[in-house]
């Protein structure tokens, strides 16, 4: 009589659990690897000659950050960007260059096209952060921070 060494079994319950255990270890890691920025985080400094990016900003260029702010008025119901504000605004905030661009707003490009909200609901906003001077190749819009592949919930 041959013996199963039970270790080495591995059962169709083992697997699944195993599977779940590992995609949730996963899922976790990337949540923690998502890092909170504020209005205030934004820039070192800025005035007549400028601004400058602050360093955990310029640190976390290209990665996974989560904000929170309000919904500028969206040009169409439905669009693949949106301006997000430290407070709740009623006009475009960015129609201009980016020498007047504002320091407590941040350009959200989404995922694909969505459903705007209302203007000035409050929203949390994760993505991939960008910064420097860039135009939007669809629009003209010039912005200095973005937040790309984005996705929202209300706050």
């Amino acid at each position: 009589m041959r013996r199963r060494n039970p270790i080495a079994t591995i059962t169709r319950r083992g697997a699944v659990l195993g599977l779940a255990a590992a995609s949730l270890g996963r899922q976790a890691r990337a949540a923690a690897e998502i890092q909170s920025i504020s209005f205030d985080g934004l820039y070192k400094s800025f005035g007549v000659l400028g601004f400058q990016f602050s360093d955990r900003v310029t640190a976390l260029r290209g990665k996974g950050v989560r904000m929170v702010g309000y919904m500028a008025p969206p040009l169409k119901p439905e669009s693949h960007f949106f301006v997000l504000t430290r407070e709740p605004l009623a006009i475009c905030p960015f129609c201009q260059s980016d020498a007047d661009w504002p320091v407590d707003i941040v350009v959200v490009f989404m995922k694909s096209e969505t459903a705007m909200v209302s203007a000035g609901r409050k929203v949390v906003v994760s993505g991939r952060l960008e910064i420097g001077s860039a135009t939007d190749a669809e629009t003209g819009f010039v912005s200095q921070i973005r937040i790309a592949d984005a996705g929202f919930s209300l706050a």
